[in-house]
Order: C-alpha cells, then structure tokens, then sequence
C-alpha cells in the first residue's frame, strides 16, 4: 500500500493520510489513486476536524515518477486530486517532515495549512527536467509568496530551506516536532486559513519579469521550460484561477513529450544509475576514513576539501616549507569561500579545518588508506610519488593518479603491486565538479575499483568507469573536438564564429574561450607529451603553439586567442586574425567562409565519431557513461542529454552522411568508425549499447 489512511482510535476527529511509497515517495500513478481514496473516505467520515498528510520516514514527497512520462497520463490526475483537497470541508494539514519538492509542494500548497521540520526542503524543480509544473505549482506558489519570489523559485528550480519558506510565507511554521505542531492548532486558525486557490493573483512585478528574462538569456538560452513557466507565472496577474490552471496543465502535457524533456530525463536517470560495473558486485571496498593527497595546487587543493568536507581526515604532501604554506593558504581560502557563500558555517568550518593538515614528510602517509597524486603531467614525476607512498603506506592501501591523459599501465609497471594503482580523474575545481572518472588499469584490483566507486559516492561524486587511453573519455574527445575546430581555423574560419556557433548550440563557452580561461600553456605542455608518438599523417595546425610562443597564455596573461582590457572582457585581436590568415597560406589553403550550421555540424560529428570508437574500443561501459561524462565535464548543453543521446536524436543515417560528406576535407578526423557503419547498417542507436 503506497497510502496509509486511518481515523485516530484515540481522538475520533483526527484523520491521517501518510505517503509510503519508498525511497522519495514519490506520486505515481498508485499514490495518486492512494490520495483519491484517502479523499473519498475523508469524505464518508462524519465528525472529523482535521486530516493531517504526512510522508513516511524523512522526506514528505519528492514529486512526480518520471518514469510514467514516456506514457500518456493515467487519471486519476494530480491536478483533480488537488482540487478536492483544496475545497474539502475538512481542512488538511501539510506536515512536511521532510523534502517536499514538485508534485510534493504542490500537495503541500492545496493544503489549507502547512508545518515543516526545520531539516525541510522546499522547491519546484520541473523546469530542470524539461517541463513546468503541472498539479498547479505556477498558479498557486505567487498568490502565495508574490509574484517576484515565486517566478524566482519555478524557473530556477531551486529548493529553499524551511526557514526560507516560512520568511516567504510559503508554510505556516517551523517546528521540530511537525505532527505534534498540527494537532494543537486552533479550529479558529484552521478556519481562518484560506485556501491558496481563492486567494487573488498577486500584482505583476515588471522589474522582477525584466530581471528573469535576462537571466535566462543568459544561464537557459534554447530551453523551453523556464520560458513557459515565465508566461504562466505571469497568468496569475491577468487571469482567473481555474484558467491558469487550464493553460498550465496543457502546457505541461505537451512539454513532457518534448525532445528537451526526454533528453533531461535520459541523465535524470543516467546519473541515478551510474555505478561500478556488475563485476564488482562481489567485492568489499575498502572504508576510507585517513586520506593523502600529494600536491597541494589548485587541483590538491580542491581534491583536498573534497575530501575534507565528506568527513575524510586529509594530510596534503608537498615537496618543501615554501610549497607547504602555499598549499595550507589555499586550503584555506576554499574553507572561507565556503563560509561566505554560506555553504558552509563556521563550526562546520572549524570542524573541515580540524581534518586537514600540510606535510613535507611522506611518512604522514603511513596510516592513510589511500592516496591520490596531483602533481605535473609527467610520468617520471609521478612514478617517483608513488614509489615514496608504497614504501610508507600499508601493503593494502590504494594508490590513485588524478591524471588527465596518462598511461595508467605505465605508472603501475613501476610499483610493487601494480594492482593497487587505479586513476581518480577529478575536473576543476574538484570540490565543486561532481564527475569522477575512475579509471581501470590492466592491472587494477576490484578492490581498488570497488574502493574508487565507493569514495566517489562518500564525496558525492557521479563516477563513470574508463579504460586506459590517451585523455580517457572526456579529454579524448575534447582533443578531437579542438582538432577539427583548429582545421576550421585553418580554412578559413575565426575564434570567434566558432565560439558563437557553440555557445549558440548551448555550450557555456566555445572552444577558444575555454583555452583562455584555462590557459594555452595546458594544452601546449600536452602536444608537447605527445610529438614523439604524434601520427605524421594527421594534420597538425600550428596557430596556437605560435600563440604560446608569443606569450599570449589567455586570461592570465591579457592575450590568448581574444585580448582582455581591464574589465576582463574578451574582445576579438587583430594580430589573432593576422597570425591564423598567415598559417593557412603557409599550408597553401584558399581560405573559405563557414556559416554556422557549418561549424556546429563538423564540430559535433568529429566528437560524435570519436565517442563512437571509445565505445568500439570498450574504454566507456556505455553511450550513457559519455552522456555523463560530456556534461557533467565539458559543457555539453544538458538539455540535449549529452553527446551521444543528441546523436540519436540526429539519426544514425544523417550521421553517416555527414562524416562521408566531412571526410572528404580530413579522413582522421570524420572517417566514420566501424560502429556507425555497423549501426547505420543495422539500423540501431547509441542507447542500445547502453547497460
């Protein structure tokens, strides 16, 4: 039974409705008919006062099951089910003792009166996967809270805090015991308490529509859902009740079905299911409690709170005293920024700093139960950390690299037991980025893989399991990604066309700004790593080693690929564009105009081919782990569900077509891979190849 309901043996004008429907009770199609009859025998009981809806266990109820939106709605529907709670003659009681977020605030808002724990969490999230929403959200949060807090609150999809609710006038009180806090309000207030729905539209407030749409211009451009739920929110100034909720209910059934939805669905789910693959199953990882991180950069650092803020005592090894008070600034530095954004309070903080200390001594290492290297891209370098920490750390300890693109195997050819080895590949900034990329050496143990799953989950982390080659999943197909924007360069387009035409597709940055932000010293020291073994086929574009060569770094230096004034803008060079032009004559190329679709079609299909043959080459599990990977890593537009779903919204077939089409210009680049041939033949799609 998903829905308890019962008459209280003790106090006959007391009734309960309880969800329990485990883990988030969530409201599918058998809480639905649960809360109808729940409504129904409310009705049929003489004498009641009061019905009081709970969730079971710690949460009230995280929303609707996406899982029923590939199908048609099944009544009995949510919006009905509210209705008939609004308008009963019995008043019902919200007691939220937990997240109530979607579906689950949408019952708590039909409720004539609402109580939370002070743990509760409160929030609208719909317009994150895809669609608005659909149980009266739009219509009855503004009459409630305003106008501005409640366009704020939906488009956003952000949950507040209990505290947050009760200061917006969105629950009624804050108490630690809810159920206790109900029964004692008066028939008086209950009476008093009016029901969301008859209460008048609230006042258009034009400065705060000005402010959303802007920000969504900026942070939604191409979504759908923020915008319609914009519109809806401002229904509630000009329309009645019962025609707000007309319009957002159609609203909500056609997005549903929308490509946008079903793309937001897909990693809604691909998260929720990224795991250690089924042969792992069997083995126990080890509980890390004592961590090591050696290298206290930026990317230590960050791999150091991470590690810190999970509850996991850290000790940071640097080479000498100077390097050492460096790495304890920066430690520091990430704790304050936690404090001000108010992430973090300063008990929590004082707590956070009592975990992590700075050493220069390797044996701090020796009671840790792993340790993670972040130090220089280079092989020497590493091996020589790793060959200190196995001669301190237990013989069972686990030894883990945070390279971006080294050869895992090699590494662990060079310690004692190579099985112990297994990459931990963070992304900048590492406390905050929430992919891990675990990567599985010849050589690594399940345990180690086992242990790197389960550290992932301690730090809240979403892991994808990779193979050895070079960049793994992620930097690999970024490599190709830049190859081919490079060869655009070289035929004629600029830095900035193809930054528009990807920001225009939905990445946050385009190629070339990413390379400022992050520095063309990076990529630089990597093609330098990798000349010896370059293939002496594939065309190598030259422009931005001679950006290197010019001291044009990016951001960090006020010259990269675009020049940056003193408000940081970046603002197109010149000397760029005169650098770019003289290397396609020195190759001998006729250079020619690109439009758009031009760009965003080459660029697009390189990385889809290449995301293809890491596939055929076993180093991603599934297209999902790619999904994961070039969202949650490298920008790709989260509502067109990662890189691989996009391409099985494009179609086998006009995939194929392109890269025949591409190939012509660089085989290396766009020869179409051995599984988009077989795929296209076959008529299958990426998803197929997923677990």
């Amino acid at each position: 039974m998903t829905v308890k309901f019962w008459r209280d043996d003790r106090d006959d004008k007391l009734f309960f409705v309880e969800l329990v429907n485990p883990p988030v009770n969530a409201i599918n199609l058998a809480v639905r008919e649960g809360l109808r009859d729940a409504m129904l025998a409310v009705q049929a009981t003489t004498g009641l006062e009061r019905v009081m809806l709970m969730g079971s266990e710690k949460i009230f109820a995280a929303g609707g099951d996406a899982r029923e939106f590939d199908a048609p709605p099944v009544a009995p529907h949510l919006p009905d089910i509210l209705a008939m709670i609004e308008a009963s003659a019995i008043p019902w009681i919200a007691v939220i003792n937990g997240a109530a977020l979607g579906g689950g605030l949408e019952l708590a808002l039909a409720c004539r009166y609402r109580i939370a724990s002070p743990k509760a969490q409160l929030g609208l999230p719909e317009v994150l996967l895809g669609i608005v929403p659909g149980a009266g959200g739009t219509q009855r949060l503004p009459r409630l809270i305003g106008f501005a807090a409640a366009l704020e609150m939906i488009t956003s999809g952000k949950s507040i805090t209990a505290k947050a609710g009760l200061e917006a006038g969105l629950i009624d009180l804050i108490d630690a015991a809810p159920m206790q806090a109900a029964l004692i309000i008066t028939p008086a207030d209950l009476a008093a308490a009016t029901p969301v729905g008859n209460l008048p539209g609230p006042k258009m407030d034009d400065a705060a529509l000005a402010k959303t749409n802007a920000g969504l211009a900026r942070r939604a451009k191409g979504q759908i859902a923020p915008v319609k739920a914009t519109e809806l929110v401002g229904l509630t100034s000009r329309t009645s009740f019962a025609d707000g909720m007309a319009a957002e209910r159609d609203c909500f059934l056609a997005l549903r079905q929308s490509e946008q939805a079903a793309a937001l669905r897909h990693l809604f789910f691909a998260e929720r299911g990224a795991k250690a693959p089924a042969d792992l199953a069997n083995h126990m990882p080890k509980i890390i409690d004592h961590a090591v991180v050696v290298g206290g950069g930026t990317m230590g650092a960050g791999i150091a709170h991470a590690l810190i803020r999970a509850g996991i005592t850290t000790v940071t090894i640097e080479t000498n005293e100077a390097a050492a008070k460096q790495a304890a600034a920066r430690a520091e530095t990430l704790i304050e920024a936690g404090v001000k954004r108010s992430l973090i309070s300063p008990q929590k903080a004082a707590e956070i700093r009592s975990r992590h200390s700075v050493s220069t001594d390797y044996a701090s290492a020796a009671n840790a139960q792993i340790a993670i290297e972040a130090v220089f891209e280079d092989i020497a370098v590493k091996t020589t950390v790793f060959q200190k920490l196995q001669a301190v750390m237990p013989a069972n300890a686990i030894l883990a690299s945070n390279t971006s693109y080294l050869d895992i195997n090699s590494i662990a050819a060079a310690l004692d037991d190579p099985s112990r080895l297994v990459g931990l590949h963070f992304f900048v900034p590492a406390h905050i980025m929430k992919l891990l990329e675990i990567v599985k050496g010849d050589a690594s143990s399940p345990s180690a893989l086992a242990s790197g799953f389960r550290l992932a989950k301690q730090l809240g982390k979403i892991p994808v399991v990779a193979g050895v080659c070079d960049g793994f999943i992620g930097n690999r197909i970024l490599a190709r990604y830049r190859e081919a924007a490079d060869l655009l360069l070289l035929h004629g387009a600029t830095p900035a066309q193809i930054d528009k035409a990807m920001t225009d597709f939905g990445y946050a940055m385009g190629p070339y700004e990413a390379q400022d932000m992050s520095g063309l010293d990076i990529a630089f020291a990597n093609r330098r790593r990798q000349d010896a073994d370059r293939d002496p086929n594939r065309i190598y574009v030259r422009i931005a080693d001679k950006m290197v060569e010019a001291g044009r770094l990016g951001r960090k230096t006020g010259l990269g690929w675009y020049s940056y004034a003193n408000d940081g803008k970046a603002g197109a060079d010149p000397l760029v564009d005169a650098l770019i032009i003289a290397e396609s004559d020195h190759a001998g190329i006729n250079r020619r105009h690109f439009s758009d679709d031009d760009i965003t079609k080459r660029l697009l299909l390189a990385m889809i081919n290449e995301g293809a043959l890491i596939l055929q080459e076993a180093i991603a599990q599934n297209a999902g782990d790619i999904d994961l990977v070039s969202v949650l890593g490298y920008g790709f537009p989260r509502w067109r569900g990662g890189l691989m779903h996009y391409a099985d919204q494009l179609g086998m077939a006009a995939i194929l077509a392109g890269l025949k089409d591409f190939s012509t210009e660089n085989q290396h680049i766009w020869q179409p891979s051995q599984m988009i041939l077989d795929a296209a033949k076959k008529g299958c799609d990426f998803a197929s190849f997923n677990d």
